[in-house]
């Protein structure tokens, strides 16, 4: 969801990732004590509560803090300013996950995070949900190893127009998170703005002989139906969660979405829609600028 992208996301070719260092006998320890309770408390949902859903009693439950990663890597010098702000750097990225795991967080899943609010089922101690954007190789190199020291679980928003290509996941890649105990959800085939879909829209092609023609397409169909299709094919699950791309959603595209059968979608910061609170989920990103301090201080008081 990165800003300034133009209607058709540019594929960014990645540096290679760093090596991991080696971790202390102070970090196993958290880790060990962080992957214990975590395992205890967070294990995916087997049965999503059903009946009618409270609007008011969602917006009233006290907001789970969730947080928003796109690239984890160290910056290059041909990153702009804008840019790094959505690129944690490696050493970053493993501090923030060290103070979450002593700090004594518990990393949860959609599921769990739908039940405590449909339903006001329980949450382990001090919840708290990764989730990561765009389907970067390096959230699967780099990021998915680091929180499996903790025995943290992450929710990965697969844009799959990516997948396969360099520097992105490909379809085992993907296989293997959803089988570790990840979710993976929805994101779009190529991260066109959700508010400017139509279900009668004109795609231009222009031939190899310069013949230019109009074919129409449902943007509906080509950027929701058939991506999510293909990512319960990959994962052999049922797809309930979306996220808007860029963050950015309008009031006419909910009951769209509901139509589609999510259960949660994710914004970012804006306000949750009182009609559809469940739609409209809030995170926050990780800053590529933040110390762990100010990363530990957003976590705490933007929920």
């Amino acid at each position: 969801m990165l800003k300034q992208l133009s209607a058709v996301l540019p594929l960014v070719l990645f540096g290679m990732v760093a090596c991991q260092s080696k971790p202390t006998s102070t970090d196993k320890a958290s880790a060990d004590s962080a992957k214990t309770a975590t395992q205890e408390t967070s294990s995916p949902v087997a049965k999503l509560a059903t009946g009618p859903i409270d609007k008011a009693a969602v917006l009233a439950r006290k907001q789970v803090p969730i947080v928003c990663y796109h690239q984890i890597r160290d910056w290059k010098a041909t990153d702009s300013k804008n840019a790094k702000d959505y690129i944690v750097q490696i050493a970053a990225f493993k501090e923030h996950m060290k103070m979450l795991a002593d700090s004594g967080y518990h990393t949860i899943l959609p599921d769990q995070l739908y039940n405590y609010l449909v339903a006001g089922a329980p949450l382990p101690k001090k919840p708290i949900m990764l989730t990561f954007d765009d389907t970067d190789l390096d959230q699967f190199t780099i990021a998915a190893p680091e929180m499996k020291k903790y025995g943290f679980k992450g929710v990965f928003f697969v844009m799959t127009v990516s997948i396969g290509r360099p520097h992105y996941m490909t379809t085992e890649m993907i296989k293997k998170l959803s089988d570790d105990g990840n979710v993976i959800s929805s994101h779009t085939w190529d991260h066109h703005r959700v508010d400017k879909y139509s279900h009668n829209s004109n795609l231009v092609i222009k031939g190899l002989n310069g013949k230019i023609t109009n074919r129409p397409v449902d943007d509906w169909v080509t950027q929701i139906d058939k991506p999510t299709k293909k990512l319960e094919e990959i994962t052999g699950k049922k797809i309930y969660y979306f996220a808007y791309p860029f963050g950015i959603w309008k009031k006419p595209v909910l009951p769209e979405l509901d139509k589609k059968g999510f259960k949660m979608a994710f914004q970012l910061a804006d306000k949750r829609d009182p009609d559809y609170p469940l739609l409209t989920v809030r995170r926050i990103l990780d800053s590529g600028y933040w110390s762990t301090k100010t990363f530990g201080n957003s976590v705490r008081n933007s929920f």
